[in-house]
Order: C-alpha cells, then structure tokens, then sequence
C-alpha cells in the first residue's frame, strides 16, 4: 500500500501506462517493452515467473510490487512458454526512432498471442504456425451434443449438432470452453450432470479444463463471449451435414489409430509417406475423424484415381497455414518470405497440367474453407500483382560504404524485393551517406595517415558498428595539439562522442557528426522502413483477396495430401474401393507379410476364435478399410466393394474409468448403448469381445440381447466373443470363426462355424508364463472341467447354488442326463437305490444349462450311449425334472 501511495501509479508514469494498456485487455499477460526488454508487473510477473522460468526484478521482496520480465531476444521462448500454458498476451511496443536523451517513450499495443495464433509484429523470417486453438460451446438438446467452434484467427465459426458423446469427446482440443446449462439436465432426469447414464465421458474431459456456464441460444451466446475476448466479428462457414456419416466415436477413432493412441499402429503412418506431415497430413486426420458426404468422397477417389494416371512432373506444392496467411495479412505483417510463397501457391495453381484435378478438388476445398470461390481471374490478378514487387533473384549492388553494413542492413530485402521500387530511395540515401562520410570523416583518415609519428602516435579509422548497425569513426589521439588550421581540423572540430539508441555515450574512441546521424537516419528509413511500408501496402491491397488465397492454399493443402496417399498407397499395393483378401492396414503386403482375408458382409454375424486368433486384427482391419473408403481413399486390398454407411463404431477393449468412478464394465455399457442409440439400417458395428468385464453367465445373456437388438435394427457388423453360451440362444444370426494357416508361423483366416478353443495356456506359455505355474492350471482345468461324485460322496459346497449339467450313471448300463440349481438334492433324491455314481460340470445360468441337457440327451445316443431318459430330449427349454 505504502508502494501505491508513494506514485506508484503517478499521472505519466510507466506503472500507470502499464495499467491503461491492461484494463483494455484484463484477461491477457501483459508485456511491455521498456528499452532492451519486455516487462510485467502484478500478477502478470507472477505468471511470468511461475510459467516462463525468468527470474524477477528487485529479488523477492515482499514489499516491493512484483515485476519480471525478459530481453527483447527472448520474446519468442516467453511467448511460447505463456500460451503453451494455455495464456494469451498483449504485447506493447515503443515507437522506434531518433529520440533526446531522457524523453518520454510513445508506446502502443503491437499485437497479441494466443494458444494456436502467434505474435508477428515486425516479424522478418519464416515462423512456424501452430494448428488453431477454437473457442468452443457445448449444449445439449433432443437431437443429441451440438458444439460451435469459433476460430478467432481465421475470424470464422461453424455449427455441429446432433452430436454423440463419444464424437463430441473427439473434436474436443481447445482452448476457451464455454458449456451450455442445457449439459447439467442429463438422461437421468437429475441435475448431476455425469453421474447416472449419457455424459459421464464428457464430463470427464470437460472436468479437466477451464470452462465458462453460459445461457441462452447457443451460436449469437457465444459469439458475443468471443467477441468481449478478441474483439473480433465472425462468418458462418458451416457446410450442410446432410448424406454424412457422423464422426467418429472416440473409441473407433483410437482403436484403428486416427488418433495416436499408444500400442495401436497409427494408420496416419501408412496412408501417408513418412515425409508427408504438417497441414498434409492434419487435412488427412480430419477427413477420417469427419468422414465427408457422399458426393465429395466420389470426388476425392475419382481425383486420386486422375492422380494415379498422370505422368507429367507435378509441382512441390507450398503449403501455408490458412490462419498464418489470414493473420499476416490483415496485421500488414507478411514479409518477403511469405510473399515468395503466395506468389508459389498461386502458380501452382494455375499448373496447367494438373487443371483437370484441381477443378474435381474444388469441392472438398470448399468442405473444408467453408468458401465457394471462382477463384481463376483473381489468382491470375494476385499473382501478377505480387510478382511486380518480390523478385526471387539477386541483384546486390556495390558501394563505397563498408561493405559489411550494407550487406547487413540490405539482407532482409535484397533480392526479394524489385529494386525498382526501392532503388531511387536507397541510392539517394546510400549516395548522402558515402557523401557525409567522406566529407566529414575521410578528411581525418588522410590526416592521420599523412603524419609520420613513432609508437604510439594518432591512429583513426572508419569502423561499422554490427551492434549499433552504424558507420562512426573510431580513433586515439588524433586530436592536434597546437590548432594551425591544416586540412582536417575542421571535420575534427565537428566530432562528438557516438550515442548509442538510448543515447549513452558508447566509448571514449567512437565518433560522429551530426551529418552523418541524419545520412545514417535517412539510409535506414530507406533500407528498412521503406521497404516495411511497401510489404504492409502489398498486405493491404491482398487483404481484399484473403478468401481467394485461403481457398487456393487449402486446395494445394489437399492435392499434396492425396498426391502423397496415392504414392504410398501405389507402393503398397493398395486398392481404390465383398472386401475380398482384406489385410491388416498396418500390413506391407507389398513384402508379403500377410494371410488374406475375404469377407462379404451382408447383416451382423457372430465371431469366435481363440487368443491371438486374429479377430482384433480383422475387425480393425474391416473398420480401416470401410473407413478410407467413404472417405474416397485407397484401401490395404486386393478388391473391394464399400457401401456409403452413415456410421462406423468400432468397440474394442474397456478400462476402468477411476476418474468418473465406473468400472470396465460400466464404461462398456456405456459405450454399448451409444452405439445401439446411434445404429441404423446403414451403419458398420464392430464390437470385439462383448461382455467380458462382469460374469459369465449374466454376461451372456446381456451379450444376446444386444446381438438381438443390433440383428433387429438390420446394420452390418460384426460381434467377437468368448462367451460361448451364447450360441446356445435362439439367435437368429450367421456365425464364423478364425481357423488357422502356417506362414512362417500360425496365422488365422476366417471360416464358417463356431471355434470355442481359447487357446489360452498356449498364449499365456507363448508370453513367458511359468511351465509350472501352466501345469497346475491345466490340473485345475480338469477339475474345473468335469467333476466326479463317487458312491457314498457328497459334491463339494460350491457346487450349491450353482447352475449344472448333471450325468448319473445306473447299475443297468444305462445313463441319465439332467440339469438342476441344486445338485445336493437332486443327488440324495437319485440315491434311493444304492451304487449310482455322478459326473457334473458348471454351467452360466439355468437357460445354458436346459440348452445343454437337450443337446447331450439328443447326441449322446449318436455316440454308442444307452439312455434311460431320450423322451426329455423333446424338450426345447426344460430339462427333466
């Protein structure tokens, strides 16, 4: 307090300056520059430290106001720490210039930075540009989630609804989030928003990150909350959903790789060559998360079909981020660089050869820009209007002036920028300067040189100063004692001691007239600011022409993208969308390291094999290739034929949830019923092994009704599993199994019928289990298997309450097969006449177990045995009593 009271925010002061600035931008980390750094003071230096690791002013004193900061090198690391951290800046500048000693600084915002929108004021070599981070809105309504993404640098805004969870999960990777109250009513009727039922999912994402409640209609809601945040005015680039299939859930989408996920092969890294990245290989990512209509995945197969046909050379195709090519133009901030390669990307468009492709990519630019553009008359204007002032070749000149300073002060423009435009201003400057020196400093050099002194007599020179970018001279005793008038007096007369921008005294050897500061003045408003105002001016007049340079970079984007797909596709041996002798997509068939697979699917049949069969890997593969098939790419097989389904979901393994507080199971069920919701006539279901995270027996039936329910809808799919007692339902589907081929060792291809070998001490033997710990489990398998009560035996208390086949064996020869839940009893029942031995086995339930006594009361009798009761074998759902 003592700190305020005493002119800490005193009227003209810096503190006070600092302050103005940030009330205009509460919410931002504000810097501003203050000669040779960047400062902060407040909370804004707290964050500073704790985020950006720099040190604070003045130690830690408690009683002091923080203040932190940086040095004007180190902008870019700050920035980039501060918004990977999820912050925004608001940057203030000084007004460069020739300033007196001790004279006030003007300053203005220059600019700021957000996550995924970087700081480019003044900026004069290449910087990378993170993807965009979009503000995003969440709400939710009878048709499903709808989301509003906000895309502050590209000024847009679109509209997604009729979301599910798992979808809205997916595309959930922002920075500002704003969630409706329509989330907190959830299908439980309640208020607790993620504790019974749909939403628990994104409650979890959404719990981990910083959000805003907002009410009322969602899209004007929003925009105005964005519109307090940057100050911005948004338009809509929606493009009708209508014939799309919905996105991808999130399990689909880890499961087959789209989205990196540990362990699972990244299908990114076949589909495209390993040099393919960036922009490329984002547009590829998001065409799979949101697979297009059907009209523009024919347009994009038929393009990588033309593509694949082509022999002529095709261009490098420049890429340019849409949000840096939109940003630098509408701040004036493009600089040569970005210039040469606006002027690339609209050559190659205007790439005569490859015509024919780039009309068919005109729609799915359109997809994903949001902009329909007749962009060819004004990419012809554009490119002749840049190609007027940049100059991709060297046309360096010679002066008399130290060679070092004009290389230095010329590089950033030399042979980019037409010297025509420039050439007139910088001569004339370049002439002045050379003018001044040898009027007021090359008469000294000659002095110095004319006089024949011994050790230690005057020495002078005229030096360029890197640091100071500056040409003064620098010279020791070479000041006459005894003033004569002799040629050079004058000009040394008219020396004073060099300044440096802040106006301190540099050395006691470094010299300069007041001529040459205003030559030198001159010359760097020529080289520099000059050319910075003819770049903002070309800026200026392309800004206009933003939405056609956005369209033309994106379609570049694109082709490059499907150029590379084809190319590795080609080399893999891939197909252009029955799928006969699919392969695994992370297979290279090419080196032929796969057993084929041929499957013509026209309903849901029922999948079973044993541990390390293949069924993962099949099912994966079938959602791979439906996947790039209604995306118009290429598909890892020989042949294929792909309906257009409007919907693939793909369920793979369950982990527990300790972050929601539901267990495998409970996240399984959870998942199951968004895709039994979501289902229809058109969709692709896969789900590997239903109902394995609770018991068996119950687990099987939940297992059938979901098989029943999914059969009655009618979608395509498949359902792997290991609980054989489903087959023991009245299920109305088709069934196949994995068998076994040799290639190098055991693969699995896929057959009709049923397969109920796990397999499973081999696979646990194959993975390093203990040989020991393998016998004691097939010992205990026996027993598990079958269990014999002997004359005069009792079965054992966990028998009791339990569901079991039962075989009792009479003194005539003959045999009894029954079921009961109460083996003790039924025992002591048989046992009215002595001798009668049993054999028994568990079995999931009391339906199993009625299934299973008709079946070995109807074959055992195939088999040589005599039974005492074949009249029960006519029962369908009871077993004897």
């Amino acid at each position: 307090r003592s700190n305020w009271s005493a002119g800490f925010l005193k009227e003209g002061s810096l503190n006070s300056e600092i302050l103005q600035f940030k009330s205009k931008f509460p919410r931002e980390v504000l810097l501003c520059r203050v000669g040779d750094f960047y400062e902060a003071i407040g909370i804004d230096a707290c964050i500073l430290v704790e985020y950006a690791g720099l040190n604070p002013f003045g130690g830690l004193r408690s009683d002091s106001i923080p203040r932190a900061g940086c040095p004007v090198m180190n902008l870019r690391q700050t920035l980039d720490d501060l918004t990977r951290n999820g912050f925004s800046v608001c940057i203030v500048e000084e007004v460069q210039g020739p300033t007196q000693a001790r004279c006030r600084k003007s300053r203005f915002i220059s600019g700021h930075a957000h996550p995924g929108s970087p700081y480019v004021y003044g900026l004069d070599h290449d910087l990378e540009f993170p993807e965009p981070m979009p503000v995003i809105g969440l709400s939710r309504s009878a048709r499903g989630y709808s989301m509003i993404l906000v895309l502050e640098t590209m000024k847009t805004y679109s509209l997604e609804d009729g979301l599910t969870e798992e979808a809205l999960v997916t595309k959930l990777r922002t920075h500002h989030l704003f969630l409706h109250t329509s989330l907190r009513q959830n299908s439980s009727g309640t208020f607790r928003w993620g504790e019974y039922g749909e939403g628990g999912l994104l409650w979890g994402e959404c719990n981990s990150r910083n959000f805003e409640w907002m009410e009322g209609d969602l899209v004007p809601e929003l925009l105005f909350k964005v519109k307090e945040l940057y100050g911005l005015d948004f338009r809509n680039v929606t493009v009708s959903s209508e014939n799309r299939p919905q996105p991808l859930h999130l399990g689909t989408a880890t499961q087959i790789g789209a989205i990196p996920t540990e362990g699972i092969p990244c299908l990114l890294k076949v589909l495209l060559p390993s040099n393919c990245t960036g922009l490329s290989a984002l547009y590829v990512r998001d065409l799979l998360l949101n697979p297009p209509a059907y009209e523009i995945a024919i347009t994009i197969q038929a393009t990588c079909k033309l593509m694949n046909e082509i022999n002529c050379s095709i261009p490098d195709f420049t890429c340019i981020s849409s949000a840096k090519l939109v940003k630098l133009l509408e701040l004036r901030e493009a600089n040569h660089i970005e210039f040469c390669r606006i002027k690339n990307v609209l050559d190659e468009v205007m790439h005569m050869e490859l015509r024919e492709i780039l009309k068919l990519l005109m729609d799915p630019t359109w997809v994903a820009t949001g902009l329909k553009v007749d962009f060819q008359t004004l990419v012809s204007e554009c490119s002749s209007k840049i190609g007027g002032m940049i100059s991709l070749e060297s046309d360096q000149k010679i002066s008399s002036v130290p060679a070092e300073f004009f290389e230095d002060m010329e590089s950033s423009w030399k042979g980019r920028i037409k010297m025509i435009h420039v050439e007139e201003e910088v001569e004339r400057a370049a002439g002045a300067l050379s003018k001044a020196i040898e009027e007021d400093f090359v008469p000294i050099t000659l002095r110095i040189k004319s006089m024949t002194a011994p050790l230690g007599g005057p020495k002078g020179e005229i030096t360029y100063s890197r640091e100071h970018e500056a040409v003064w001279f620098k010279g020791k005793r070479f000041a006459p004692t005894v003033w004569a008038g002799t040629p050079g007096e004058d000009q040394i007369k008219q020396l004073k001691p060099a300044a440096d921008s802040r106006g301190r005294k540099v050395g006691e050897e470094w010299f300069t007239t007041l001529k040459v500061e205003q030559a030198l003045a001159r010359y760097h408003e020529a080289a520099k600011a000059r050319v910075l105002e003819l770049l903002r001016g070309l800026s200026a007049e392309l800004q206009i022409k933003t939405n056609v340079l956005v369209f033309a970079s994106m379609l570049l984007v694109i082709a490059k993208a499907l150029f590379a797909h084809v190319s590795e596709g080609r080399r893999r041996k891939w197909v252009f969308p029955t799928l006969a002798s699919l392969s695994p997509y992370w297979f290279d068939v090419a080196q032929g390291s796969a057993v084929h697979n041929t499957v013509d699917m026209q309903s849901l049949f029922l999948l079973t094999g044993p541990n390390g069969g293949g069924k993962s890997s099949l099912l994966r593969s079938i959602c791979a290739a439906a996947l790039l098939g209604i995306c118009g790419l290429m598909v890892p097989a020989e042949s294929a034929l792909i309906p257009h389904v409007d919907s693939i979901m793909l369920h793979m393994k369950s982990y527990d949830s300790p972050a929601d507080g539901k267990s495998s199971f409970q996240v399984e069920m959870s998942e199951i019923r968004s895709i039994i919701t979501r289902a229809t006539s058109r969709s692709l279901v896969l789900v590997d092994e239903i109902c394995r995270g609770t018991e068996t027996a119950k687990g099987t039936c939940i297992a059938g009704s979901i098989v029943e329910t999914l059969d009655r809808i009618g979608c395509l799919g498949i359902i792997s599993t290991h609980l054989h007692g489903i087959f023991s339902l009245p299920l109305n589907t088709k069934n196949k199994a994995m068998g076994t081929t040799y290639v190098d060792g055991p693969t699995w291809k896929l057959v009709d019928g049923i397969c109920q070998e796990s397999l499973a001490f081999e696979t646990a033997k194959k993975e390093g289990i203990p040989e020991t710990i393998i016998q004691r489990a097939e010992e205990l398998y026996v027993q598990l298997h079958c269990v014999s009560v002997a004359a005069r035996e009792q079965p054992p208390p966990s028998a009791i309450g339990a569901s079991v086949v039962y075989v009792m064996f009479r003194p005539d020869n003959r045999i009894y097969v029954g079921e009961t839940d109460d083996l003790e009893g039924r025992i002591r029942a048989h046992r009215s006449k002595e001798g009668m031995q049993f054999i028994y086995f568990v079995v999931p339930g009391k339906s199993v177990a009625c299934q299973l006594e008709t079946l070995l009361i109807n074959q055992l009798p195939n088999r040589g045995f005599r039974l005492s009761n074949v009249a029960d074998g006519k029962h369908r759902n009871f077993g004897s009593s």
